[in-house]
């Protein structure tokens, strides 16, 4: 399979996809030698990065997949697998296979409780961070294959959720502590055995309406999007069921103002990740009924989350703020949701009820592909001591480079590799982090490219305030890229600046 196309086929032969394209809500105006064999290396490798631009296709929009989504407004998270048999939040990857043995499952019974509570979902952790899976995959990872009962959960699942009306989503972990799938120990194998199982999971049990991967690019599990690469993995989803969509659980590395590698943001509750007042894009709030994730023996006589809880506090104003509520109900060791669960979810069912679509969302540019400014050559009109620019191309939001006190302009400076293109300039800043940083201090920004010894070009402008500037423009190659700067208030700090080339969107038509 080819991963690289940049043509749209048709989606009998390669389902190709789409990522949304469009500006966030408040639309942008926009308007050293080096010795021959180098140049020509670099000029080589700008060719290839060209020829490798990825065209995504779909047959429907991606706003109008985020709107189908949103419009669910209320879904059930299933946390089953390894570490239900073994009282964790983790399965032990040392752990026998045979430990995982559900003596009752009943999948119907999972979507009759959702449908009692008024939901409209299910998403099922067919993979979690042990790397178990429950599917019986032939990819070489562990799977219900290798039990004795040879279950395919993924299966009755699916089959169950459809049956009751409901919509089917996946949770997939590419963190993978049997395949040693970790940080610093990811191999083209490893990626092609993630590529292989996403693979099953897309073609053989129907149409999935989103994938939350999680494990990735996290605090915890460190395995950035170069590792395992984003743009890869996100083409080969779309390529399969271009309707189906991302969520990426990221939202502890990235700016919740902007969807950075994911068309849904997704904020895990349960770990201090609050939806923030003023969000209008697409998102998802995940929460839990019992402490944790997974049924620990014992959760029949602990207190659950009580209905009132979980309609009045976060339901109904998360949904407000176009986002989804998925709610986990965790099966126990039979493979069944016990009594408590199934009586609350009726309780919840009997306090809410499903409102119908959300107010429309607006289109927003998602972010696929790696940041070209990343760890390049940077440089500052002036910077504050100790405060060099380098922090705002270093990838960690949390790290921040600032105009020096009583200065209303200056100027940050990228060098990239002769012959890059890119089509998306962004630049994220700090608004909200401090006290005393409630609203932006940047009045303009005006984005200038050059190619070696030619004069500046001005590419885009904005005099937008947002958090997060994300503005699309029509593709470009320079060798150095600009950010000019106009305060509104004293000390305007940057985050991170991004170039990105992002692919083009592309609307295909279904085969006859």
């Amino acid at each position: 399979m080819d991963h690289s196309s940049n043509v749209c086929r048709g989606a009998a032969l390669q389902r190709p996809s789409l990522v949304g394209g469009r500006g966030l809500r408040n639309q942008m105006n926009l308007s050293q030698s080096l010795c021959v064999w180098s140049v020509a290396v670099a000029l080589a490798a700008a060719a290839v990065r060209a020829e490798s631009v990825r065209t995504y296709c779909t047959e429907t929009p991606l706003i109008e997949l985020q709107q189908r989504f949103v419009d669910m407004r209320f879904g059930m998270f299933i946390h089953f697998n390894m570490a239900t048999f073994q009282d964790r939040e983790w399965g032990d990857p040392a752990g026998p296979v045979e430990a995982f043995s559900p003596t009752g499952l009943d999948t119907d019974q999972w979507a009759t409780a959702a449908r009692s509570a008024g939901m409209r979902f299910g998403c099922l952790t067919t993979r979690h961070h042990d790397g178990f899976c429950l599917w019986p995959t032939k990819s070489g990872g562990d799977s219900v294959a290798m039990t004795s009962h040879k279950t395919d959960v993924v299966r009755a699942y699916v089959d169950s959720f459809r049956k009751a009306g409901l919509s089917v989503g996946l949770y997939y972990s590419i963190l993978d502590l049997r395949g040693d799938v970790r940080h610093f120990n990811v191999t083209p194998a490893k990626i092609e055995r993630i590529k292989t199982e996403l693979t099953k999971l897309l073609t053989n049990y129907g149409d999935i309406s989103f994938l939350i991967f999680d494990g990735w690019d996290a605090p915890w599990s460190r395995i950035s999007y170069d590792e395992v690469p984003f743009d890869e993995i996100y083409a080969l989803v779309k390529q399969l069921q271009p309707n189906c969509l991302i969520s990426e659980l990221n939202a502890s590395q990235y700016p919740p103002s902007a969807l950075f590698y994911t068309d849904i943001k997704s904020f895990e509750q349960n770990a201090g990740q609050e939806l923030p007042r003023e969000s209008e894009l697409p998102a998802l709030s995940c929460v839990t009924l019992t402490n944790g994730w997974f049924w620990k023996q014992g959760d029949e006589n602990r207190p659950l989350k009580s209905a009132e809880q979980v309609v009045d506090a976060w339901l109904r104003p998360q949904n407000e703020r176009h986002c989804v509520q998925i709610c986990n109900a965790a099966p126990n060791r039979e493979g069944r949701l016990a009594p408590n669960v199934v009586a609350r979810l009726k309780e919840i069912g009997e306090r809410w009820r499903h409102e119908g679509p959300m107010s429309k969302l607006s289109p927003a540019t998602v972010i696929t592909t790696r940041n070209l400014a990343a760890r390049r050559p940077i440089h500052a009109g002036e910077s504050p001591d100790t405060r060099g620019p380098d922090l705002v191309n270093d990838g960690d939001f949390g790290n921040s480079w600032y105009l020096p006190s009583g200065r209303d302009e200056g100027w940050i400076e990228v060098e990239l590799p002769a012959g890059t293109s890119f089509n998306t300039l962004v630049l994220s800043e700090p608004v909200g982090r401090w006290g005393d940083y409630r609203a932006s201090r940047i009045r303009r920004i005006v984005f200038e490219g050059a190619s070696d010894g030619g004069a500046w070009r001005e590419l885009a402008t904005t005099d937008d305030t947002s958090p997060v500037r994300v503005i699309p423009i029509p593709r470009t190659t320079a060798r150095r890229v600009r950010i000019r700067l106009i305060a509104s208030a004293d000390t305007p700090h940057v985050s991170e600046v991004g170039i990105y080339n992002e692919p083009d969107r592309k609307l295909s038509s279904a085969p006859e």
